[in-house]
């Protein structure tokens, strides 16, 4: 949100032109910054207080990049929502309620305040500080991987129409419907390569989109130690998030690592990270993994036996931002 003298907040020495504002709390902050609240936090400096904190971004009179961090979480929230909703809001953050003035933008921005120099990182007499920088998503990793997930979720319509619940296959015979959604078969391991993301700001798609291994299966094998074959880097690397995922129902992980939100009908979307991995899921559907070792790739998890229970324990730990 482009910024103007009602929307300057004090930062540093100078007036901060607010520009937008994020979140950073343990229900919802920027994924690209880490895969739990905790890892977010720490990529600014922060300490991760349970209450998280509202992060403004913004330009000072010479133009210099600054994010600052304030305890009033709720004026943050009430600033996005109504920015979302298509709405003017002055967000002027009290200087009572400032933790930190950060030199530099965690976040990539594509907007400038009118009427003072180009964006530019703060000099270092007055910053304090290295200045912070958006994460590397030049080349796939951690931080595309997340941004990769983060557009499955919100655009789960697009990416679950690609896949054809026939391309599950099942063991025994049966026919592809025995694995449909809510069918109680037990599926065997699929050889797709899955589909193809490009996780900047935006993500593209292929045209089709082939199954991998069906959770049951997959958590057999994780759980009983199994090997991967050559050239199975991608089955194994399911098999190893989803052994993961079911751990943190026994062993709650970092706070943020496991979310859900709201989906249509009385479906819930969730979304769980961890080291080299992310996994997308509707509780009444299938689940996309992503992983570090498999760029670009998205694998799809048919709906067995065991998806539906592991789904609904996330969902009951899970922290949720609405």
């Amino acid at each position: 949100m482009a910024g103007t003298d009602e929307n300057a907040v004090a930062a540093a020495d100078d007036a901060l032109y607010v520009l937008t504002a994020v979140l950073l709390t343990p229900a919802k902050f920027p994924s690209v910054l880490g895969d739990d609240y905790p890892e977010a936090c720490a990529a600014l400096g922060l300490p991760p207080v349970a209450d998280g904190y509202g992060l403004v971004l913004g330009q000072d009179g010479d133009g210099g990049r600054w994010t600052v961090a304030i305890d009033d979480v709720s004026l943050v929230a009430v600033a996005v929502a109504s920015w979302d909703c298509g709405m003017e809001y002055d967000l002027s953050p009290d200087e009572r309620t400032v933790v930190a003035a950060l030199p530099g933008w965690p976040l990539a921005l594509a907007v400038a305040a009118p009427g003072v120099p180009a964006p530019h990182d703060p000099g270092p007499e007055s910053a304090g500080r290295p200045a912070l920088s958006p994460p590397d998503t030049a080349v796939w990793g951690p931080a595309q991987r997340r941004l990769g997930a983060d557009e499955i979720a919100l655009q789960w319509a697009q990416w679950r129409g690609q896949i054809d619940d026939a391309d599950f296959p099942v063991s025994g015979g049966a026919g592809p419907a025995d694995d449909a959604p809510g069918s109680d078969a037990e599926g065997d391991a699929g050889t797709g390569e899955g589909a193809e993301v490009t996780a900047t700001d935006e993500t593209d798609t292929t045209d089709e989109v082939n199954a991998t291994d069906e959770v049951g299966a997959a958590e057999k094998r994780a759980e009983a130690g199994e090997e991967d074959d050559a050239g199975s880097a991608g089955r194994g690397g399911v098999r190893r998030a989803l052994a993961e995922a079911r751990a943190y129902v026994d062993t709650p992980p970092p706070l943020g690592r496991v979310w859900s939100s709201f989906a249509p009908g009385d479906a819930r979307t969730l979304r769980a990270d961890g080291p080299g991995w992310s996994l997308v899921a509707r509780t009444d559907d299938i689940a996309f993994i992503l992983l570090d070792d498999e760029p670009g790739e998205v694998l799809p998890v048919g709906r067995g036996p065991l998806l539906p229970g592991l789904l609904d324990a996330l969902d009951e730990m899970a922290v949720r931002p609405n």
